[in-house]
């Protein structure tokens, strides 16, 4: 069906952007992230879409990145995860923080309106094996997604500083991401030195 639309922005509004392309105007149901880096109405804009169907229910959703429409569509495979629990996270975390902390298995970043612990727990179980490379990516400067899974999952000095970071009250998505960058040589102890002054940098 359709893969994307390129047209001429006609309508922004809170929740959707309508693309005109050759006289017809198609409403596209979209996250804040995407909404956020359109340009201004008149403009030229591609938008990368999913049609979605269910009994009566037709709906078009649309993002600016083929990364955030591919973790859309993954969002959507998770059992009880419907486009508009989807759309929330989407709008709730931005794109790489959201791939991020799925690969970090960090719980509390997933919890936004519409998403409770039990399905941000399901989300992290059926996608955290399934992101990784070629299909999802992150812009996240120097670190990959393999990082951070090493981070998360590793019983070594990287581990045992994250742990020490998230009981300190950061986000294991933000601890995971700063230790990824650390000299593995460093010591636990150096490791959390460092990383709490990277933490009060952002």
């Amino acid at each position: 069906m359709l893969y994307s639309l390129t047209g001429s922005l006609t309508l922004i509004d809170n929740e959707f952007a309508v693309i005109d392309v050759n006289g017809v105007g198609y409403r596209c149901l979209t996250s804040t992230n995407s909404l956020s880096q359109l340009p201004k109405i008149g403009s030229k804009v591609t938008f990368y879409t999913y049609l979605h169907f269910k009994q009566d229910v037709l709906a078009l959703f649309g993002f600016t990145t083929q990364n955030e429409l591919n973790l859309f569509k993954k969002l959507i495979s998770v059992s009880g995860v419907g486009p508009k629990a989807a759309l929330s996270l989407l709008s709730g975390v931005p794109t790489d923080r959201l791939i991020m902390s799925i690969m970090a298995g960090d719980e509390k970043a997933l919890k936004v309106p519409g998403v409770g612990a039990k399905t941000a727990q399901r989300i992290i179980l059926e996608l955290k094996d399934k992101i990784s490379g070629g299909e999802l990516t992150t812009s996240l400067t120097g670190v990959t997604m393999s990082d951070i899974t090493q981070s998360a999952t590793d019983f070594s000095a990287q581990s045992e500083a994250i742990s020490a970071l998230v009981s300190l009250g950061y986000s294991q998505t933000d601890a995971a991401v700063v230790i990824s960058k650390l000299d593995t040589s460093l010591s636990a102890e150096d490791m959390i030195k460092q990383g709490l002054k990277k933490l009060a940098k952002l």
